[in-house]
Parts: C-alpha cells; sequence; structure tokens
C-alpha cells in the first residue's frame, strides 16, 4: 500500500518545489503535475508531486491524519 501526503507548494524552481506538509518543509518534484503554482495543493509520495488536489480536501486528509496520530499517542 501506498501512502500520500497533501502539501501546500510554497515556492518553485523548475520542476521542484518547496513544499509544506503541517509546517515542516521538503523539496518535491513536480514533473508529474501539470499546472502547478504556488499556493496550490499537491499529493506528494517519495518525493515526488503527483496530483494537485483542492485546499478543502487536503485539510480534511491533513486533520484525519493528525487524529489518528493523537489516538496512536493515548494507546
Amino acid at each position: 500500500m501506498c501512502l500520500s501526503i497533501p502539501a501546500e507548494v510554497l515556492s518553485i524552481d523548475g520542476d521542484m518545489a518547496e513544499v509544506s506538509v503541517g509546517g515542516t518543509m521538503y523539496n518535491a518534484s513536480i514533473r508529474l503535475v501539470e499546472d502547478v503554482d504556488v499556493g496550490d495543493f499537491i499529493l506528494i509520495h517519495s518525493g515526488y508531486g503527483i496530483a494537485k488536489i483542492d485546499e478543502a480536501e487536503a485539510n480534511d486528509t491533513l486533520n484525519l491524519m493528525q487524529e489518528i496520530k493523537k489516538k496512536a499517542e493515548r494507546s
């Protein structure tokens, strides 16, 4: 099973983007995604952007991930 994570695009330099996942910065290739702009949300997997998603979907997914983390910490 593969897991991709929603990330906000902060800056773009050619085929690379600096992205933020919950405040943590990463570099990701955006070669596989068309029409990416600063402020967009993309799914990243293994350092590659694989799809654009809307902000609401990104926030829903990040919130679910936080809930899972909190429940795991309580166990």
